[in-house]
């Protein structure tokens, strides 16, 4: 990212570009600071833009072989192409020749960094991979928006926050907005303010299903999985999300006990150090055979449901009894 940061301070710019990685929000953001940067206000007439993967490569091509118009460059955006997964067999090998006075930049969800496309942009130009951010960068990021806006924020409540809104920035930008007008007139965001407005994803209602059920709260953890059916989420999705919650506590129970730190389990788990803190404290509630057995009760149970045993939603909600008692 910061060699993209350089490339448009410096207006040094490359032939092609890759902007991929799974945060959408920040590739947004830099897809929109490179058109700024390298188109003109105004310019429509050499600046051009594909999207889908009904894109024809040809069509391509003879874009960028024509000459910019009272310009010194033309700019082509692609964006979602599936160059970078399926066969292309044309673009790889015209990127290694492009004219000086064309930039192409690619914006792609989905790429195969084996494919002739992903090592034809490394060779030639600058592959940028925007991935998920961790939890100081986000808590530095929203506290930047906070402060411009005069609200302040304890460390715990901004936990609280993300643990709510997750780790997808447009979706975390969102929820700040609610909370901003929310607090209108007010200097201190409090906890209350955040359960007030902030909508908890659908991955968390899981998490707070687990704690329910580590607190052996039966109802409680009943009432959160009736919340996910009414949000017409399905009891097969809540069962796959219930098994690798408790395999995600086995694993950090493990990595524990084998010496290694907050910080070295969240590299290894890909978890975010303040969602490692809160899995230690459930994990010391289990033993690791209790553990392992409720992932193979979950396991049990969808093949029960795919064999007409038992009925999603039942067994579902039979497991949590079990798991809260």
């Amino acid at each position: 990212m910061k060699s993209l940061q350089e490339d448009i301070k410096n207006q040094e710019f490359k032939k092609v570009y890759l902007l991929c990685g799974e945060e959408d929000y920040l590739k947004k953001q830099y897809k929109e600071k490179l058109k700024t940067a390298l188109v003109p206000d105004g310019d429509t007439m050499n600046f051009s833009a594909f999207e889908g993967k009904k894109t024809e490569p040809q069509a391509v091509i003879d874009l960028g072989e024509t000459m910019p118009f009272f310009a010194d460059r033309r700019v082509i955006f692609l964006e979602d192409t599936g160059f970078f997964k399926g066969q292309c067999q044309e673009l790889p090998e015209y990127i290694g020749e492009l004219p000086d006075y064309l930039c192409m930049v690619f914006v792609e969800s989905d790429i195969d960094k084996r494919s002739r496309m992903y090592k034809a942009v490394k060779k030639y130009g600058r592959i940028v991979e925007f991935g998920q951010q961790d939890s100081n960068t986000l808590m530095r990021w929203v506290l930047g928006i906070l402060n411009r806006e005069g609200r302040k924020i304890t460390r715990n409540d901004m936990e609280l926050f993300l643990t709510k809104t997750g780790t997808d920035m447009g979706n975390i930008e969102r929820e700040v907005e609610k909370l901003i007008c929310y607090t209108m007139g007010r200097e201190v965001i409090t906890r209350e303010d955040i359960e007030a407005v902030c909508t908890t994803q659908i991955s968390n209602h899981i998490f707070d299903m687990i704690r329910a059920v580590t607190e052996k709260n039966q109802k409680k953890a009943l009432e959160l999985y009736y919340d996910l059916l009414s949000l017409k989420e399905p009891p097969m999705r809540i069962l796959f999300l219930l098994a690798r919650q408790f395999n995600l506590i086995m694993q950090v129970k493990e990595l524990s006990a084998a010496g290694h730190d907050q910080s070295s389990i969240a590299k290894k788990t890909g978890l975010q150090p303040f969602v490692v803190r809160n899995y230690a404290a459930y994990a010391r509630k289990y033993s690791t055979e209790v553990l392992r057995k409720n992932v193979e009760d979950c396991v049990n149970t969808e093949a029960k449901v795919k064999t007409g045993l038992m009925t999603d939603t039942m067994s579902v909600e039979l497991l949590l009894v079990k798991f809260s008692r």
